[in-house]
C-alpha cells in the first residue's frame, strides 16, 4: 500500500469513522522547514468536557471552563505541550512536566517515564502517550510513547517507546489514547499510526477539527516549528 493510500485509511479508522479515540498526538514533517505537533482532547461526560487549551508563549495547557464543575483535576489540567531548546514536548496529560525536568536535569524520556504509570482510572486505566521532537542530533528525530495497563493484570504498566523513521513531508506519526467507544474503553493497540498531513498548520488543524466526532471532541491545538527547530507558535480550536 502506498504511503498516501496508507495514511488515509489509518485517519478514516482511526479518527474521522471513530467515535471515540479520546486523547491523541501527531508529529508531523510538513514540508523541507516546517514541522507540526498535533494534541487534540475528547470527553464523553460533563467533567472531561469541561476544559480549553490556553497558550502562555510556547506552552500549552488545559484548564476548566468552569471551576465550579472540577471534581478531580489532577487528570484533566497539566501542561500539554512544553519546549526546550531544540526539544519539543506533548503528552496527554502531567508527565509532559516529569519528561520535561528530567530532559533538563541531563536525563533520557525513557528515564522520565519510567517513573510513571498508566492513569489511576479504573476500569478504564487510560493510557498515557507521550511525543517528542528533537533537532539537537538532527533535524526533526521523532520519539513517541505509549504507557498501558498490563492486559494480563492492570496493576502493572507496559512501556512501548518507538523512534519511527520521519515519513516524507505532508505525513506524520501518532498516538490515540483509546481504539473505540466502550465500557470500559479499549486501549491503542499496535505501532504508531501513519497519518497525513498536507497543508499549512491552519489547513491540517481545520482537517482533524473535522473529522473529531462533534459530540465528543473538546480542543485542538497544532504546535507550528519552524527555522530548523528554532520557531513555534500555536494554533488552538477550542469547542467551549
Amino acid at each position: 500500500m502506498k504511503t498516501e493510500e496508507l495514511a488515509g485509511s489509518n485517519f478514516e479508522r482511526a479518527l474521522s469513522k471513530n467515535s471515540y479515540p479520546g486523547r491523541g498526538l501527531v508529529i508531523a514533517w510538513s514540508d523541507a522547514d516546517t514541522w507540526l505537533i498535533l494534541y487534540w482532547i475528547m470527553g464523553r461526560s460533563a467533567h472531561s468536557r469541561n476544559r480549553r487549551f490556553v497558550v502562555e508563549g510556547n506552552i500549552l495547557r488545559t484548564e476548566p471552563v468552569d471551576q465550579s464543575l472540577v471534581k478531580d483535576p489532577s487528570l484533566i489540567i497539566y501542561d500539554a505541550m512544553l519546549e526546550l531548546p531544540g526539544i519539543y514536548l506533548v503528552s496527554n496529560g502531567d508527565q509532559t512536566r516529569t519528561i520535561y525536568d528530567t530532559l533538563s536535569a541531563g536525563g533520557t524520556i525513557e528515564a522520565a517515564l519510567a517513573t510513571r504509570e498508566r492513569e489511576p482510572d479504573p476500569p478504564n486505566y487510560t493510557a498515557r502517550i507521550s511525543g517528542m521532537l528533537s533537532f539537537r542530533e538532527s533535524a526533526g528525530t521523532p520519539v513517541l510513547s505509549i504507557l498501558k495497563a498490563n492486559p494480563v493484570d492492570p496493576v502493572h504498566t507496559d512501556r512501548y517507546y518507538y523512534r519511527p523513521a520521519m515519513p516524507e513531508p505532508g505525513f506524520g506519526v501518532g498516538l490515540t489514547v483509546y481504539s473505540g467507544d466502550g465500557e470500559p474503553l479499549p486501549s491503542f493497540s499496535g505501532d504508531p499510526l501513519l497519518l497525513p498531513c498536507k497543508g499549512t498548520a491552519d489547513e491540517v488543524l481545520e482537517k482533524y477539527w473535522q473529522a473529531l466526532n462533534a459530540e465528543n471532541r473538546v480542543a485542538l491545538a497544532v504546535k507550528e516549528i519552524t527555522g530548523q527547530g528554532s520557531r513555534s507558535r500555536i494554533l488552538v480550536r477550542n469547542r467551549f
